[in-house]
């Protein structure tokens, strides 16, 4: 009953970041919903819709850390696929209806074919989203109008896809029908019903999406992230670092604490940039032992604040803000001050 009560108001006193492995078969709302009365917690939210067909790297943002998601939305994202030849469906995935049929040639059973197929996928792309997306139109999701027999003309958008590699191929063991699996890592607002489609088009044969899992989010990695169950156990312990997440360049800001609690603006004086911590692949995981993320003994940055750059600002090992540094002025002004600080791990 308690937690009840503090889910209501939303006074759990947490704030932190979370990266839930999403089973399939839930929507990113669900795992929000799972996510409240874990900690007690009225405001959680997700920084990046994923399908309920798709499984992988969803980042949770609980308490006042939900002032993330701006800052964590919009980054390059990594997925491993399975594509599936034969048909369309109206989803452009599993869970629709069939749509283009058509019998599978054999050329797209040789690998030696397959491999540079994917490769090329590399590249900047026009792409047309699903008629099943999210997408606003008219103040109305293309999702609702889709179910309802309405028309859905959503325009293209560019893409881009920055790696791609293909792992494996397979017969179905539902249907027999011939599947690829391959990685790929896209830009910003790129469906991969879309792209999966698309090639099976260019190949004259349609494919939808049969499996896709989410290796990366940004800097979240799969290995960043727990089950449902094991964030249910590990509560707080599942929190990850916002700071090695957001992967900007940070700054302890323990002896000016006062200046930043009320919002006033820094001096490049009082701000000891330190460069950003890891660096990471299309699904591997972060690499972060070059530093000391808990403590000031971390390495100076060699580089001068750039105009408009963000700075993640630490006191008492907690990400209490984030300020912008405005080079016209030589000051950093604040851009995001939290009214919890955001645990680190």
């Amino acid at each position: 009953m308690e937690g009840d009560a503090l889910a209501k108001r939303g006074e759990s006193g947490l704030s932190l970041l979370v990266g839930v492995d999403k089973p399939q078969g839930l929507s990113s709302h669900d795992v929000v919903n799972r996510a409240r009365p874990i900690f007690g917690e009225r405001r959680v939210g997700h920084t990046g819709t994923l399908d309920p067909l798709a499984t992988g790297v969803l980042p949770v943002c609980i308490g006042p850390a939900t002032r993330l998601d701006k800052y964590l939305t919009g980054h390059d994202k990594a997925y491993r696929v399975t594509m599936r030849f034969g048909f369309e469906t109206t989803t452009d995935d599993a869970q629709g209806e069939p749509t283009a049929e058509s019998s599978v040639p054999s050329f797209l059973e040789d690998e030696d074919f397959a491999r540079p197929q994917v490769q090329a996928l590399v590249g900047t792309h026009e792409q047309k989203p699903p008629a099943y997306s999210a997408i606003k139109l008219d103040g109305k999701k293309a999702y609702e109008i889709a179910r309802k027999g309405g028309d859905v003309d959503i325009p293209t958008r560019t893409i881009q896809v920055l790696g791609a590699e293909f792992r494996t191929m397979a017969k179905d063991a539902e249907t027999g029908l011939l599947t690829w699996e391959f990685d790929v890592k896209v830009s910003k607002g790129t469906y991969i019903r879309s792209l999966v489609r698309d090639l099976g088009r260019s190949l004259a044969c349609p494919a939808h999406v049969l499996q896709l899992r989410r290796l990366q989010s940004g800097l979240v990695s799969i290995e960043d992230c727990v089950s449902l169950e094991t964030l249910e156990a590990l509560g707080e312990q599942a929190a990850l670092d916002p700071v090695r997440v957001l992967g900007l360049r940070f700054a302890f800001a323990d002896d000016v604490a006062r200046f930043v609690e009320s919002g006033a603006k820094l001096f490049p004086n009082q701000v000891v940039l330190r460069d950003a911590m890891g660096n990471s692949e299309m699904g591997t995981p972060q690499v972060d032992a070059q530093l000391d993320s808990c403590t000031s003994s971390a390495p100076e940055s060699t580089e001068p604040p750039r105009d408009g750059e963000l700075v993640s600002i630490i006191i008492a090992n907690r990400l209490k803000a984030l300020y912008r540094y405005d080079e016209s002025a030589s000051i950093y002004r604040p851009d995001c001050v939290f009214s919890t600080p955001i645990a680190r791990r």
